[in-house]
C-alpha cells in the first residue's frame, strides 16, 4: 500500500463538498429573483444537486478503483469546476440546473474517494477516531460557507458565489496536485459493479446504514434549502442568516467532541447512534414548536450535535465487509444514500416545512436505529 494521505489535505476535500452547498444556501432567495422562480422551484436545485452527487459518487468510486485515488480526485475538481463555468454563463433557470447537475456530479469525488483513500489507510476503531476527527473539522463547514456565502450573496449576487466557487476549485486541484498521494492496494478485487450492487441491495445492514446516513444529512440540509426563506420571512438579511452557520457549527463541533470522549470512555458505536435518535428525536420536536422564530435555532443546535455523533459511527461500520471493494462499495453505498438525500429534498421542497421534515426523519431513524440494534443483539447472541 502506498503512504497515508496528510489528514489536513483530506479534510479540506471532504470539507470541500459541504463548503460548497453552504457557500450556495444564502443566494437561494437572490436565485429566485434574479431568475423570477418561485421559492419551490429555487429550493429544487438542492434535490438536482444530490441526485447529481449521487450519480458521482457511484461514478468517481468506480474510477477509483480501476485508476487510482489520485487521478479520481484530480478529474472530479476539474468537472466540479467546469460546473462552476456553466453556472457563471447560465442566461435561465434551466441552463443553472444543468450547471448544478454538473458542479455536484463533480463534487462527489470530495466525499467518496476521501472516505475511500482513509478506508485504505486505517482500521477499525483507527478509522472510528479519524472519521471523528474529520466530523470536527466538518463542523467549520457551515461557518465557513454560510456565513462567507452570506457576505457574497449580499455584496456580489449569485454571480459572486459561483466565482467564489470556481476559485476554491482551482485551489484544490493545484494542492492536491503538489500534494495528493495515491492510496490504492497493490492488489484489489476485482467486482462487477452490477453484482455488487446486487449483494448490497440484499445485504439488510448496508440497507439501514444507507438510510440513517441519508437521514442525518438531510435533518442538516433541509435546514440549509428551507431556513433562508424563514430569516427572510423575518426581515433577516443574507449577511444576517449566514451568521447562523456559527449556530450549527457549535452543535455539530459538540456532537464530534462528545462522541470522541464517549469512545474514549469506551461506550461502543451502537449506545453512540442511540444517544444521536434521542438528540435528533428532540431537537426535531423544538424546532416544529419554534420554527416562526429565531429561537428555532436552539433546538436546531441539538439536532446538529446528533449528527456529528451519528454520521462518524455510521460511516467506519457500514462498509467493514466490503474492504476489499473498498471503492466501488463505497460508490454504491454513496449512490444509496445520495439519491434518498435527493428524494428526501425533493419532499422537503414540496412541503415546505423545516419543523414537519424534521420530525419525519427523526421518526424513520429512530425506526431504523432499533432495527440496527436488534440485528446486532442476534449476532451477539
Amino acid at each position: 500500500m502506498n503512504r497515508k494521505p496528510h489528514i489536513s489535505l483530506i479534510l479540506a476535500l471532504m470539507m470541500f463538498p459541504q463548503i460548497v452547498e453552504t457557500i450556495y444556501s444564502p443566494v437561494l432567495p437572490h436565485l429566485a429573483n434574479s431568475f423570477d422562480v418561485s421559492i419551490h422551484t429555487a429550493t429544487q436545485t438542492l434535490s438536482i444537486y444530490f441526485s447529481a452527487f449521487a450519480l458521482g459518487v457511484i461514478f468517481w468510486g468506480r474510477i477509483a478503483d480501476l485508476i487510482g485515488r489520485r487521478p479520481a480526485m484530480l478529474i472530479g475538481l476539474c468537472t466540479y469546476g467546469l460546473g462552476s463555468i456553466l453556472a457563471l454563463m447560465a442566461t435561465d433557470f434551466n441552463m443553472l440546473m444543468m450547471a448544478r447537475f454538473t458542479s455536484a456530479f463533480g463534487a462527489a469525488v470530495g466525499s467518496v474517494v476521501t472516505q475511500t483513500m482513509l478506508r485504505d489507510s486505517y482500521n477499525g476503531d483507527d478509522l472510528v477516531k479519524v472519521f471523528t476527527l474529520m466530523g470536527m473539522g466538518i463542523s467549520l463547514s457551515p461557518v465557513i460557507g454560510l456565513i462567507s456565502g452570506g457576505f457574497i450573496a449580499e455584496y456580489a449576487g449569485h454571480l459572486g458565489v459561483f466565482s467564489v466557487l470556481l476559485i476554491l476549485a482551482i485551489l484544490l486541484l493545484f494542492v492536491a496536485l503538489k500534494a495528493l498521494p495515491e492510496t490504492r492496494p497493490d492488489k484489489i478485487a476485482k467486482v462487477n459493479l452490477i453484482t455488487l450492487l446486487m449483494r448490497m441491495l440484499k445485504d439488510r445492514d448496508i440497507r439501514y446504514h444507507a438510510i440513517l446516513v441519508a437521514l442525518f444529512n438531510l435533518v442538516l440540509f433541509s435546514y440549509y434549502s428551507l431556513a433562508p426563506f424563514i430569516f427572510s420571512k423575518l426581515d433577516f438579511i443574507s449577511i444576517e442568516f449566514g451568521y447562523t452557520g456559527i449556530a450549527l457549527a457549535c452543535g455539530s463541533l459538540l456532537g464530534s467532541m462528545l462522541n470522541k470522549r464517549l469512545l474514549q470512555a469506551k461506550y461502543t458505536s451502537q449506545s453512540l447512534l442511540r444517544l444521536a435518535c434521542a438528540l435528533v428525536l428532540c431537537g426535531s420536536v423544538g424546532v416544529y414548536a419554534l420554527q416562526d422564530s429565531v429561537w428555532l435555532l436552539a433546538p436546531m443546535l441539538i439536532v446538529v450535535m446528533s449528527y456529528g455523533i451519528a454520521i462518524p459511527n455510521i460511516l467506519a461500520h457500514a462498509l467493514a465487509k466490503y474492504k476489499d471493494v473498498a471503492g466501488s462499495a463505497g460508490a454504491v453505498f454513496g449512490l444509496f444514500y445520495y439519491l434518498l438525500l435527493g428524494a428526501g429534498l425533493a419532499l422537503t421542497g414540496i412541503l415546505n416545512n423545516l419543523g414537519l421534515v424534521l420530525m419525519l426523519a427523526a421518526s424513520i431513524i429512530l425506526v431504523c436505529t432499533v432495527q440496527l440494534n436488534r440485528a446486532v443483539q442476534k449476532k451477539n447472541h
